[in-house]
């Protein structure tokens, strides 16, 4: 799998340099090449309804109309708050068909936040989920002096001010009727340079930045995936990931190039239930899925205990070896082989069903993925390609291949997507991909991206001989100890959070302190089961976190942790968050990456408990 090096990589590049100009032109491309093919299934009064590619393109142009009647010129600015389902991705294709671009709010951002991002971007319609969303905007409505009108997917409109979506569809109509090149005319004035989509990060400190995407950039990205020859319009892609993320935005734009459907459902809650119903052959993640699917299914087994798990461990031993050797390039032997067999038919593939049984390979992006994690999967047969990139690069500058994989790297980078590490580590990037800038923020811009066109990643990493990239930890999260050692805590909360099938995050803190601590957070489902078995049932999430057996728990989890690290790493002592981070509290960003400083400020007595 790794013995391949990058020069060898069969691409077809033309597939990038022959790519359409602009979003809108790759969607009605898809649309006239498959009219009549699935595009998009989603879920529907317990069902799943299914949309033809010229269902979808006669929607989104509706919707396009609609804007186009309502003023809407141009790389104006159409904010779109709501979480991930079907009517987000027809109103984003009508947003850019109309020659606007997308503002993206995620669902769960407060009041003070959207009002800030909607105004900050100047955009003068927003469509708005529900009433929940609206309400948000009502409270603001002084401080949006720029939005002539709102949408509302799920509701009724005001008469005045909020319509519905179907109203705007009606708009449209009504202008297609007497303008019927209404939309293509904007379509084919769309020119690369122009200004898609404007997503805002998710700042720790301050104010969320606006990072302006081209069309180029989506074009790009979704060319250089499909260059890999890694896809077909045979697969099925399963897409739960927030599309105000670029992890999610990236995954619609693919099916434009290559044609495959998309199963479409943002409930985070129904995803291991409908891998099984809905059988996909691709699916992007993030790590969490990952850690809980292998901490629920070791803890399981540990529970059950006896000849099932002797079993277990044996079968996934096998595996291990099979992948490690497939890794350094070794031939599998033939004694190994048939154990490799039987433990397939005894154990893999039943855990391969829980999956929907056709599963490719999934694609683990926006954290750090622990490698024994990675390689856990490896072994059960469940392919999991980590790749890399950020809001600023398109979502994705690299990934790993099918066919040439590393755990514990990101990948090789696209073609096209330059890479170097400078002098202090961090991870520099440069190509089609990278934003053009931060919005109405000229100094933030000059500081991210140099005078030679280098995006400053502000992640610490390296290359391999082959060219596979590694990400070792966050510019910012790193700090020094009081002895002058340099502690990543990134990298050491992936490997225990691969290591203890309880725990949601670890925070490790020690900038300029004698040694290291840390802040540990639960995870609700599994401490609760674990909680029911050792005579703490009925007991609250904080009860459980500060009872004793639970100490110890987790101390042992510590303990083995701290046998992986340098002693300057090593956490000396540890406290248990006693409530479940959140994405509602500020504790997580909508796409579960942790906000760390967030969670230190906010849990910073018991950091200092813990050294008094």
């Amino acid at each position: 799998m790794a013995g391949l090096h990058k020069s060898q990589e069969q691409l077809d590049i033309s597939k990038i340099e022959d790519r359409a100009p602009s979003v809108p032109r790759m969607f009605f491309d898809r649309v006239a090449a498959t009219p009549n093919a699935e595009a998009f299934r989603y879920p529907d009064n317990g069902g799943w309804t299914s949309v033809t590619w010229q269902q979808v393109g006669d929607r989104a142009e509706l919707i396009a109309a609609g804007l186009v009647s309502l003023g809407i010129n141009p790389e104006d600015r159409v904010a779109l708050a709501s979480a991930t389902r079907y009517e987000w991705v027809v109103v984003d294709f009508g947003v850019l068909s109309a020659g606007a671009a997308t503002t993206t709010v995620y669902p769960t951002t407060n009041a003070e936040d959207v009002a800030f991002i909607v105004a900050n971007s100047g955009s003068r319609v927003v469509v708005a989920e529900d009433q929940t969303q609206v309400d948000k905007l009502v409270q603001h409505r002084a401080e949006l002096p720029t939005v002539e009108k709102v949408v509302i997917i799920d509701g009724t409109g005001d008469g005045g001010w909020v319509i519905t979506l179907e109203e705007l569809e009606r708009l449209g109509q009504q202008l297609l009727a007497d303008q019927p090149t209404a939309v293509t005319e904007r379509v084919d004035a769309i020119q690369p340079e122009q200004l898609a989509t404007l997503i805002y990060t998710s700042g720790t400190t301050g104010k969320p930045k606006g990072v302006r995407l081209t069309h180029q950039a989506w074009t790009y990205t979704a060319a250089a995936l499909d260059s890999l020859g890694v896809l077909t319009d045979k697969d099925l892609n399963y897409l739960w990931l927030p599309l105000a993320h670029s992890f999610g935005k990236v995954m619609l734009a693919l099916p434009l190039v290559i044609g495959f459907p998309t199963v479409i459902d943002g409930r985070v809650d129904k995803i291991v239930e409908n891998l099984a119903i809905i059988r996909p052959t691709i699916v992007g993640a993030v790590p969490r899925i990952f850690e809980k699917v292998h901490g629920r299914i070791t803890e399981m087994i540990a529970e059950e205990g006896g000849i099932k798990k002797r079993l277990f461990d044996w079968a996934i031993d096998v595996g291990l070896q099979v992948s490690r050797a497939k890794q350094a390039g070794h031939r599998v032997g033939p004694l190994l082989a048939v154990q490799h067999k039987l433990a397939d038919r005894l154990v893999f593939s039943t855990i391969r069903q829980r999956f929907g049984g056709r599963l490719r390979f999934f694609i683990s992006g926006s954290a750090a993925l622990d490698r024994d994690v990675a390689q856990w999967f490896d072994a059960v047969g469940v392919v999991v390609l980590e790749g890399y990139g950020l809001t600023e690069t398109s979502a994705a500058s690299s990934l790993n291949r099918p066919h040439a994989y590393r755990f514990g790297t990101v990948g090789w980078t696209f073609p096209d997507t330059e890479v170097k590490i400078a002098d202090d580590g961090e991870v520099l990037l440069k190509g089609p991909g990278v934003m053009s800038g931060y919005h109405d923020l000229p100094e933030a811009t000059a500081e991210a991206i140099d005078a030679d066109g280098w995006f400053h990643t502000g992640d610490i990493g390296e290359l391999d001989a082959e060219g596979f990239l590694r990400i070792t930890d966050r510019k910012k999260d790193m700090f020094k100890t009081s002895q002058g050692k340099y502690v990543a805590p990134s990298a050491i909360a992936a490997t225990f959070k691969g290591l203890c099938p309880f725990a949601s995050e670890i925070i490790v803190y020690g900038e300029s302190e004698p040694y290291c601590v840390a802040l540990v957070s639960l995870d609700g489902e599994a401490i609760r089961e674990w909680a029911d078995r050792n005579g703490l049932e009925g007991k609250s999430f904080s009860e459980i976190a500060r009872d004793e057996k639970t100490k110890e728990l987790i101390g042992g989890y510590i303990d083995t942790l701290n046998k992986h690290l340098n002693r300057w790493e090593q956490v000396k002592r540890f406290s248990i968050i006693d409530r479940e981070l959140t994405v509602e509290a500020g504790d997580l960003t909508p796409s579960l990456k942790l906000k760390r400083k967030v969670v230190v400020e906010n849990f910073h007595d018991n950091l200092d408990k813990l050294y008094a």
